[in-house]
């Protein structure tokens, strides 16, 4: 029996999640080597692997690249291989010009990673990129191969995550914060309203947050109090269960 194997090349693209007090945000980049009739301008950052590459690795190379920061959470949740994610003819004739590789399937590994926005990103350095930036979740375009639904997964996975592993939210949040951000961040991710009486019971139950001394100075509001996340309490809660 004949088999129809086929010419398969894979890579790794990146969601990279921030969160700028409002909403979550995704960092996107501008592909290189296209054309002005091309419609579809900003993607995922991401990077076919090497061959010397395990994928883990090249999704730390691909961010690191991006970022300038070597250490992030980064979470590989789903693999995207379906037969004509890359037959869009933009796509197409982006990678022809930007790998020139023979490539019948481009296989996907994806990861989904966290970084605070008020964070210093080198990407004055970046050349492989004419442009990064952070796009609100609510405002992404139609972007090139099948990001979008890529995008969509992990924000499944994300809010599974949390669900088990709620310390993760916290990479988003700056040292100090209010309850109010924190809120706005649950509503941004789970992209729903969120009783604040309820979620006040919530954080309550939360051990790891603990109340600062200090609260917000300057605002035309009420000023609220900063909590902060404690990372040995969180700790010694998991060791106990």
């Amino acid at each position: 029996m004949k088999t129809n194997f086929i010419h398969t090349y894979v890579s790794v693209d990146c969601v990279v999640f921030g969160f700028d007090d409002e909403q979550l945000n995704i960092l996107l980049v501008q592909r290189n080597n296209i054309d002005e009739s091309d419609t579809k301008r900003l993607k995922l950052p991401g990077s076919l692997i090497f061959n010397n590459e395990d994928v883990d690795d090249a999704a730390s190379r691909v961010l690191y690249e991006l970022t300038g920061i070597k250490r992030m959470t980064l979470k590989q949740f789903r693999c995207f291989a379906a037969p004509d994610r890359a037959s869009n003819p933009e796509d197409i004739k982006w990678l022809d010009q930007a790998y020139k590789p023979d490539i019948d399937r481009l296989i996907t590994v994806a990861y989904f990673s966290l970084c605070k926005i008020g964070r210093k990103l080198n990407v004055s350095n970046i050349t492989k990129y004419k442009a990064v930036e952070w796009c609100p979740l609510s405002e992404l375009s139609d972007m090139p191969f099948d990001h979008n639904k890529i995008v969509e997964a992990s924000l499944v996975d994300i809010r599974r995550w949390i669900e088990t592993d709620p310390v993760i939210v916290f990479d988003l949040l700056p040292q100090k914060f209010t309850i109010s951000q924190l809120h706005r961040l649950y509503e941004s991710i789970y992209n729903k309203k969120i009783d604040i009486r309820n979620f006040h019971k919530k954080v309550a139950t939360m051990t790891y947050v603990l109340p600062l001394a200090e609260k917000q100075s300057g605002v035309s509001h009420r000023a609220a109090r900063y909590y902060k996340f404690d990372k040995k309490a969180y700790n010694r809660l998991k060791t106990s269960i």
